[in-house]
């Protein structure tokens, strides 16, 4: 990469180039994570403070693993237990940060903008791992990765994003990233699901399964989002997986050998039915999470490169 980044705050705005970049390197980490030699020196004397306002399993633990896999010191702080919980502002805790001088600062919060905030008031590189329902920028690069992996490339395909596309950062990141890498990206949800003028984005929106599946070559479900929800947006849980919840006859509609994707957590029932979920052969949900832990070993590696401290 030509410019190396300062901050991975989102998807929006980076080149094709910068992408493919990316997805290259983790490329290089999947392999060496597979052959066992995951221990590395790279970011050896490097601090990663993970700040996760928000609750996480993957993502948390796989940039712990990505962290201490590279050799990093890693620091989970836990908000619940930490000053900000007592009434500290968010600047506030980019000031106390700071004066720790740590190298990499892994952040998810609730509000959109926060760790683009946090990237101005601090020297560390900052990484977005998810803020209101702005991006996921990792996700969408974790996704990117695994489909291409799969099928070879991104150009051309067809990806369909079905469920709560309305309150979804994943959904954002995913549209950004693979419009840009030459996908054609449909969005299947309720009108009361759908983001306004979501079409200015590159999307083709459809409120029809059967319509918008048609041709698909991946099929992304995304979870409900209920604790960002107003109430009277679904009628019902099994109403939503009546009209568009995966299953395997909706699933039919698709591409014969078409894939399915899921960023986790998964409302079984609601968004996804567990047979299609856990197809052996259509299914890549469990490889998106390994997938997840060599694309944050990229950005760390990559954004590490910038913030070299002189001793």
């Amino acid at each position: 990469m030509n410019q190396p980044l300062r901050h991975l705050l989102q998807i929006e705005g980076l080149q094709p180039p910068q992408i493919a970049a990316m997805l290259d390197l983790a490329e290089s980490y999947v392999l060496l994570n597979r052959s066992g030699k995951t221990q590395r020196d790279l970011l050896r004397g490097r601090t990663m403070i993970s700040l996760f306002f928000e609750d996480s399993t993957r993502t948390r633990t796989s940039f712990e693993l990505a962290g201490k896999r590279l050799g990093a010191d890693v620091i989970n702080m836990s908000v619940s237990t930490s000053s900000v919980n007592k009434g500290e502002t968010l600047l506030d805790t980019a000031a106390t940060l700071n004066a720790m001088n740590c190298d990499l600062l892994v952040v998810r919060h609730d509000q959109s903008g926060a760790p683009a905030l946090l990237a101005q008031k601090v020297d560390a590189a900052v990484i977005n791992a998810g803020d209101g329902t702005h991006e996921h920028p990792t996700q969408g690069l974790l996704d990117a990765l695994t489909i291409r992996r799969r099928r070879g490339r991104l150009e051309g395909l067809v990806v369909a994003i079905c469920g709560d596309v309305l309150h979804s950062r994943v959904a954002r990141s995913n549209i950004h990233l693979l419009t840009a890498m030459g996908s054609r990206v449909r969005v299947i949800a309720p009108p009361t699901l759908i983001p306004p003028e979501v079409e200015r984005l590159g999307v083709e929106v459809f409120h029809d399964m059967k319509a918008g599946l048609q041709g698909a070559d991946i099929v992304m479900a995304l979870r409900l989002q209920k604790e960002r929800m107003a109430r009277g947006l679904v009628p019902s849980a099994r109403e939503f997986f009546r009209f568009y919840g995966l299953d395997a006859a909706k699933l039919a509609w698709a591409k014969p050998d078409a894939l399915v994707m899921h960023p986790g957590p998964m409302n079984r029932g609601v968004e996804i039915d567990s047979a299609v979920a856990d197809d052996p052969v259509r299914s890549l949900i469990r490889e998106q999470v390994e997938m997840g832990v060599a694309v944050r070993m990229a950005v760390l590696d990559l954004l590490a490169r910038r913030t070299h401290r002189n001793d």
